[in-house]
């Protein structure tokens, strides 16, 4: 994990307890809704693998998992506003109940681009389910069924997110002090 005293570390966002209470409930939202029609759970890499495993334990139904790598980042902490497939999906999307879990949503251009991609193979149903939104930089209502916590703009790492792979360990989320020495 990283140091304590990493001056790189913000402020506490999100604590451990309300990230892992608030995928509590998501959980049973989720297996509530899909009672009979167990979802496939496609992570988007790398930052939502972390989030999908505990998601994954919170839903009391039989679920299936599926990998995307999609890349509009880079190692910078602002979206390039191009987006490409790095890693594509091993299974077949057609006639499936699809929840895309993302670990964070900011401009949704990102999420646009991959919605329009997985609706095109045809799932019986599509819907995301993000840990966090970022507030203010969506152009558009999303029309996202599952979120967990909306943010501030201020450019968070832990729980999976980082910058330049490092802090995807933290079990919390923080702000980013991108300027500290």
């Amino acid at each position: 994990m990283a140091a304590a005293n990493d001056p790189k570390l913000g402020d506490i966002v999100l604590s451990e307890e309300q990230i892992q209470q608030r995928i509590a409930e998501l959980g049973r939202q989720i297996t509530d809704d899909y009672d009979g029609r167990p979802p496939l759970l496609v992570a988007v890499l790398k930052g939502a693998f972390v989030f999908m495993s505990d998601l994954a334990r919170a839903i009391d139904l039989p679920v299936e998992f599926d990998f995307m790598a999609i890349s509009s980042y880079g190692s910078a902490t602002k979206s390039s506003g191009v987006v490409r497939i790095v890693k594509d999906l091993d299974l077949d999307l057609s006639g499936r109940h699809v929840i895309v879990v993302e670990d964070i949503i900011d401009s949704g251009l990102t999420l646009n681009y991959l919605r329009r991609n997985l609706q095109a193979r045809n799932p019986a149903s599509l819907e995301v389910c993000a840990l966090l939104v970022r507030e203010g930089r969506q152009a558009d209502d999303l029309g996202l069924k599952y979120v967990g916590f909306t943010i501030p703009p201020a450019f968070v790492i832990g729980y999976g997110l980082d910058v330049a792979e490092r802090y995807r360990n933290l079990p919390y989320l923080c702000v980013y002090n991108e300027d500290a020495e």
